[in-house]
């Protein structure tokens, strides 16, 4: 048992954060684990990191070669002034990449059996939805519930979430921008074997906001791992009305020091495992 909780990337804790939200607090438990699942996700194998996961096992790619670990490193590498061939990526949209990734191993690890998550993106200049999962009911018939995932790695949360993050979950809760949510959520779907008929039959419910759930995700230091701080960067997730506390979800990834040092740590051990990988396959 004890090899099982090792493998455990993150340490995952609920808790309301008053009458609006609640909380969901990422603290890592096992960073080689975290780091190596991260690279996997990088290089194409979302569908590995997910079996992973999922059955508690060391952390390798189903397969790599020279090239795709190249690619893979530079999406890791810090790059501010542009220059031709690229060799990495400005600091802000590496670690919010990395991020991202994270918030969606945060997902996968709490996510039950008919639960279906977006794969991440695998480059920082990626647009669009930067998440979404569907739950269905015991046999598959039905969509349960929607959660829509805004990740933000900045050191500016609060200023984030009531500038950005409440925004674009107000365009979201006003069904201004369907057809992608639609898309994405039709795709997953299909993952449970149902036909292209019946996937947009159900599809429709992802419109539904009262089986919708918001979850906010922001990177943060420790001056944030407290209940006072807590409510106070999630302050105002009432905005979006006419659904219930457990719809809407504050969630935390805490680190250790300050916030860009950990993410230089963490690119670092990234770097270092895909190189060794090289060295493994060569």
């Amino acid at each position: 048992m004890a090899l099982e909780e090792n493998l455990v990337a993150l340490n995952i804790t609920d808790f309301p954060i008053d009458d609006d939200c609640v909380g969901s607090k990422w603290k890592v438990e096992n960073e080689d684990q975290l780091a190596r699942l991260i690279a996997i996700v990088v290089m194409g194998q979302a569908a590995q990191a997910a079996h992973i996961i999922d059955e508690l096992l060391p952390a390798a790619p189903a397969f790599t070669n020279e090239a795709l670990k190249k690619e893979a490193v530079i999406k890791f590498t810090v790059q501010e002034v542009a220059q031709t061939p690229r060799i990495g990526y400005p600091r802000i949209q590496r670690d919010g990449l990395i991020f991202e990734i994270i918030s969606w191993i945060a997902a996968k690890q709490v996510s039950g059996e008919k639960c279906f998550l977006k794969d991440p993106h695998t480059s920082s200049t990626s647009q669009g939805l930067d998440g979404i999962m569907i739950e269905l009911n015991e046999d598959g018939s039905e969509i349960l519930k929607s959660t829509i995932f805004e990740d933000k790695c900045t050191d500016n949360p609060r200023d984030t979430f009531t500038q950005k993050v409440i925004p674009g979950f107000l365009d979201r809760h006003g069904n201004t921008r369907n057809a992608e949510l639609i898309a994405a959520a039709a795709t997953l779907i299909q993952l449970s074997g149902v036909s292209n008929v019946q996937a947009m039959s159900m599809v429709r419910k992802v419109i539904d906001n009262s089986s919708r759930q918001y979850r906010a995700g922001f990177a943060l230091t420790q001056d944030f791992d407290t209940e006072e701080a807590q409510k106070a960067l999630f302050k105002g997730y009432d905005k979006i009305k006419d659904i219930n506390q457990e719809q809407r979800i504050g969630a935390s990834l805490i680190v250790n020091g300050k916030l860009r040092d950990w993410f230089d740590a963490l690119a670092t051990k990234i770097i270092a495992y895909i190189e060794q990988l090289a060295v493994e396959q060569d």
